[in-house]
């Protein structure tokens, strides 16, 4: 049975960690990309209209039980930002008893493979690497470059680079880096909000992958978060295939991470003319 103070910590921390990514933007990025971030009582909403991998526009941190008022709010958001689809992730105790009712009506289906949300104490992790390159904090006149390299190694559009550069080291947000003599080959991000702190983002240059590169930037984030006196570590990462492959899962739980609930991704898309509904109570 999930933990409903864990999971609370563990999903306000991953919300607050969008909205002030949406919150950062500067002005010309906010227009270039259709940046909006929104708050409600309970969960944050982020539109990134012009992304083309569709991956940051989503709605989380919800810590009490949704109700179809709550999912009407959050799609008449996406609606004023003129975006035609949105992820909803929802720890799956605090969806309703009615929920297939509630997300049928609304075009709202299941995607096939749902996150994992890993947490544990930061006194009880376990850092182990060994790596040749050089990890550390990313300095202010690097932070293009390491947004560069993170969206590279996600694989994702060099045009999002001005949105992640904008957060590096601002508001909660500290950027680690490995390179290779001159070169980064691998960028990662951890979020700290009181006494949790929060994995962000992390990746390798796929030249330069299979070197220790991601366990010594663990090690690296998890020394930051209690440094900053941080009890709590929480990540993300999808749930394996049919294969059981995921190197990000692996490496979490070689740190001392484990599984604390599993966490379903539901896809909302907007009908060509649909027009937008009055919100329930």
């Amino acid at each position: 049975m999930t933990d409903p103070q864990l999971s609370g910590r563990m999903e306000r921390i991953e919300a607050e960690a969008i909205y002030r990514l949406g919150a950062a933007a500067s002005g010309p990025t906010r227009t270039a990309l259709g940046v909006a971030a929104n708050r409600y009582d309970d969960g944050v909403s982020l539109s990134v209209r012009e992304d083309p991998s569709r991956y940051w526009s989503k709605t989380l941190g919800f810590t009490a039980p949704v109700s179809a008022g709550t999912i009407d709010r959050v799609l008449e958001f996406y609606r004023e930002q003129r975006n035609p689809m949105a992820i909803l992730q929802i720890a799956p105790h605090l969806l309703p008893p009615d929920w297939d009712e509630i997300r049928a009506a609304r075009g709202i289906t299941s995607t096939s493979r749902p996150w994992l949300k890993l947490s544990a104490p930061v006194d009880a992790l376990r850092p182990d690497f060994s790596t040749e390159l050089r990890v550390a904090a990313v300095p202010p006149a690097d932070a293009h470059e390491w947004a560069t390299v993170l969206l590279r190694g996600f694989g994702m559009d060099a045009s999002l680079v001005p949105l992640f550069a904008a957060s590096a080291g601002h508001d909660g947000f500290r950027p680690f880096a490995a390179w290779d003599g001159a070169e980064m080959v691998a960028a990662a991000n951890v979020f700290t909000l009181g006494d949790t702190a929060a994995l962000c983002g992390a990746s390798t240059l796929p030249a330069h992958r299979g070197r220790g590169a991601q366990t010594a930037l663990l090690a690296a984030r998890a020394a930051a978060a209690a440094e900053r006196g941080c009890d709590l570590l929480v990540a993300e990462t999808y749930q394996p295939g049919a294969d059981g492959i995921n190197p990000s899962l692996t490496n979490l739980r070689r740190l001392g991470l484990s599984v604390s609930y599993t966490r379903p991704n539901w896809l909302w898309r907007q009908e060509p003319d649909e027009a937008a509904p009055t919100a329930a109570e």
